[in-house]
C-alpha cells in the first residue's frame, strides 16, 4: 500500500479552475460545479486522485496507490471530471468522471475501450444503438470530511449538487440520454444486506434485453428462495419498504449512492454484478438510466440546475427577460428533448414507461 501524496497547493487548483471550465452554480449548497481533464487542469485531476483515493482507503477499499489515478483519466481523450467545489472552504468535496458515447474508441475485438469493458461485456445492440447517447460514469466519490452532516448543508447536498452537474453535461448534449454507471458496495459492508439489495435489483430491474452482461458474474451464496420469502411483494414501492427494514434490522443502512440509484427511476436496467479487483474488490452492480425518464420531482430539480445556469448568460444580454419568456425557454428544452428520444425509442422497438412516482 502507496502513501498517499500530500494535498495539492489549493492556489494551483484554483488558477486552473478558470470560467470556461465552469459548469455552473448548484441548486442547493452554494457549490459551484466545475468540468476539468488531466491535460488542461494536472494539479486538479492529481488532487482529485488523492481525495478518491483517501475516500476508498476509508471505505475499505482502493488502488493501494499514491492516488487514485489510471490511464482513462490520463490518456490522449481522457475522461471528464465533474467537481463540486466549495468557494468558502476553497476545496473539491465530490466528483465523478464521464466519457460521452460518442467519444468512446474501441479495442481490437470490437468492444468499447471504457471504465466497465475489464469487467463487463457490450452486446451488438448496445453498441450500436445506446452507446452514441450513452454518459458513462464512474469513480463517484464525496471527501472524507463532508460525508459527515456535522460538516452541515455542504454535506447534506453533495450527492445532490453531483446530480446537478451529470444533469447539465446531458442537457449540453441534446442526443445524450442515458448514463451508464456502477453502483458500488464495499466489501467492509454487511453480506447479507449486500445480498439483498442485488437481488431486489434484479428482481424489479433486471433487463431481459441483456444489454451489458457481467465477464465473471458475482455468486450470491444466500438462498434465493429465501430472500424471495423476505421480498415478497411484486409492486416496487412495497418492496423497497421492506428492504429498508431488512436491512435496518441488519444494524446498517442502504448506502447513499445506492439508495439514490433505487430512487431515481422505475425503467433502471440493472445489468449485473461483480468483483471489482482493481478497487479493493468492490461489489458492482451494472445500471443503464434514461435520464428523460427518471421521476420527474428529482428531473425537474436537477435540470433546474442548467435552466438558471443558462439563464444567468442570456440575462446579462436580455435584462428585461420575463417569467412568462423563462417558463417557454424551459419547455423548448424539455419538448425537445422528448420529440428526439422518442424519436429514437420507436426506432429500435422501444415503448415510453409511464410516469410513476416513487417516494
Amino acid at each position: 500500500m502507496e502513501q498517499i501524496i500530500d494535498p495539492v497547493d489549493v492556489s494551483l487548483i484554483e488558477s486552473e479552475l478558470t470560467p470556461e471550465k465552469k459548469l455552473g452554480d448548484t441548486n442547493k449548497g452554494g457549490n459551484e460545479l466545475y468540468v476539468v481533464t488531466w491535460h488542461d487542469s494536472p494539479n486538479t485531476v492529481r488532487e482529485i486522485g488523492r481525495l478518491r483515493e483517501v475516500s476508498y482507503r476509508d471505505a475499505g477499499a482502493s488502488s493501494g496507490k499514491s492516488m487514485d489515478l489510471d490511464e482513462y483519466d490520463m490518456m490522449d481523450n481522457p475522461y471528464h471530471q465533474i467537481i463540486v467545489w466549495d468557494p468558502e472552504a476553497k476545496a473539491i468535496i465530490g466528483g465523478y468522471r464521464y466519457i460521452l458515447g460518442t467519444d468512446v474508441a474501441f479495442k481490437e475485438d470490437g468492444q468499447p475501450n471504457i471504465t466497465s469493458s475489464h469487467l463487463y461485456r457490450f452486446s451488438d445492440s448496445f453498441i450500436k444503438d445506446y452507446l452514441p447517447h450513452v454518459m458513462e460514469l464512474g469513480r463517484s466519490f464525496v471527501a472524507p470530511e463532508y460525508q459527515s452532516s456535522k460538516a452541515g448543508a455542504k454535506s447534506l447536498f453533495t450527492m445532490d449538487n453531483l446530480w446537478d452537474g451529470i444533469a447539465t453535461v446531458i442537457l449540453h448534449h441534446t442526443d445524450t440520454w442515458y448514463f451508464l454507471g456502477k453502483m458500488t458496495i464495499y466489501p467492509s459492508y454487511n453480506l447479507t444486506a449486500r445480498n439483498l439489495i442485488i437481488h431486489f435489483m434484479d428482481k424489479h430491474f433486471y433487463d431481459p434485453q441483456e444489454l451489458v452482461r457481467p465477464k465473471n458474474p458475482l455468486t450470491v451464496n444466500d438462498d434465493a428462495r429465501l430472500m424471495d420469502l423476505i421480498l415478497a411483494e411484486d409492486d416496487l414501492k412495497k418492496d423497497y419498504r421492506i428492504l429498508k427494514d431488512a436491512v435496518r434490522k441488519l444494524g446498517t443502512n442502504i448506502p447513499p449512492l445506492v439508495n439514490s440509484y433505487i430512487n431515481i427511476s422505475s425503467t433502471t436496467k440493472m445489468l449485473g454484478s461483480c468483483i471489482n479487483d482493481e478497487l479493493g474488490d468492490a461489489i458492482e452492480t451494472g445500471i443503464l438510466i434514461c435520464f428523460d425518464e427518471i421521476y420527474e420531482d428529482k428531473r425537474e430539480r436537477h435540470m433546474q440546475a442548467f435552466v438558471s445556469n443558462r439563464l444567468k448568460r442570456l440575462r446579462k444580454r436580455h435584462p428585461n427577460m420575463t417569467e412568462a419568456a423563462i417558463a417557454k425557454y424551459r419547455d423548448q428544452i424539455a419538448k425537445k428533448r422528448s420529440k428526439a428520444l422518442s424519436k429514437f425509442q420507436k426506432q429500435i422497438g422501444l415503448k415510453p414507461s409511464p410516469e410513476v412516482e416513487f417516494l
